[in-house]
């Protein structure tokens, strides 16, 4: 298959601002292994004292705040295991950063839908739980005692592969809940879950009746799994869009060649124009994630140098120096 020049802006990549961390026991005065009703009783008590239209700390506003975002991910079993994933070594106000596969394999009650919470509090929170606090039901009476049960929802990882070709694969949740004793737990369970040809990254796939049991006569929820694929040795992702960096040889740039170059679906030949810069893209028409239309695979050229490590290869780069006459800075002399 040959390539042809792509003119255009480079891929719009998702990226992630650091931030600073918050320790939200901390915040409570709690330990990481506090009951629920511990926190609860310790928010109260805090609450009381740091109420703007009665305390007379002169932070009473900030610190009221930070206590409601705080306990907003404690008192939430859900949201409280996922936070301790990120574990215990960081201190309020470290520089922080998400795993790039955080809250994947997690299961959590509702849609996923942006909850309306996520905007009051800070960039730390809604980088974590902006997107994963689904609106719950109401835990009023039901009517008649019959109803559906919640719709739950998770991020999973997929290889990129699996979107080319389609594929069944075993997906492990982890749903979070609460002992007898009031401690937040994680429960396991796998599924086996047929990932279609096609599927983009941040797509949902509908497992009917997977999620919260119903009551009375009521069907159960649904689960949504959410795709994220997983990070790629060679390629970057862009919508259906697939990005892959080449090296090639001065020789193969300057003269032109045919190349067999990797894709998502296997080799294919490339052909590399003569004269080909380093930078420049090619793309390789409806090779990228099946679809109607399906997208394209974009190859950057990166034009690599022989080391030169030997005496003959020294002796060939003064060759070329004396013979090419070549200067890539002249457009930069007066």
């Amino acid at each position: 298959m040959s390539g042809s020049q792509e003119a255009g802006q480079p891929p719009s990549l998702r990226l992630v601002n650091s931030m600073e961390y918050k320790d939200y026991y901390s915040v409570m005065g709690v330990k990481r292994d506090a009951s629920q009703d511990e926190i609860k009783r310790a928010y109260r008590r805090l609450a009381r004292k740091f109420h703007p239209d009665v305390s007379k700390e002169s932070d009473a506003e900030a610190r009221f705040k930070e206590l409601g975002e705080a306990y907003a991910v404690l008192k939430d079993a859900e949201k409280r295991a996922a936070y301790n994933e990120l574990g215990a070594n960081w201190q309020t106000g470290q520089e922080f950063k998400p795993p790039p596969d955080w809250g994947t394999g997690f299961e959590f009650t509702g849609s996923g839908i942006d909850g309306g919470d996520s905007a009051a509090f800070s960039d730390f929170f809604e980088t974590l739980f902006g997107q994963r606090t689904g609106a719950q039901r109401s835990a009023g009476p039901r009517p008649e005692f019959h109803a559906r049960g919640d719709d739950h929802h998770a991020k999973v990882l997929v290889d990129l592969e699996d979107a080319y070709n389609g594929a069944t694969r075993t997906i492990n949740l982890r749903t979070p809940a609460l002992d007898e004793s009031g401690h937040v737990v994680t429960r396991d369970r796998a599924l086996n879950v047929k990932i279609p040809k096609g599927i983009t990254q941040g797509q949902r796939i509908r497992l009917s009746r997977q999620g919260s049991p119903g009551v009375g006569s009521g069907h159960a929820g649904d689960l949504y799994l959410e795709i994220e694929f997983r990070p790629h040795r060679l390629y970057a992702i862009d919508g259906r869009d697939v990005y892959l960096k080449l090296p090639v040889t001065p020789w193969e740039a300057a003269l032109g060649a045919t190349i067999k170059i990797p894709t998502p679906s296997g080799f294919v030949d490339l052909k590399m124009p003569e004269g080909t810069s380093s930078g420049k893209r090619l793309r390789l028409k409806g090779r990228g994630i099946p679809g109607s239309p399906p997208g394209d695979l974009y190859v950057t050229a990166e034009i690599t140098l022989p080391p030169a490590n030997s005496d003959l290869a020294k002796e060939f780069y003064r060759k070329m120096r004396q013979e090419l006459h070549y200067n890539p800075r002249g457009h930069l002399e007066a």
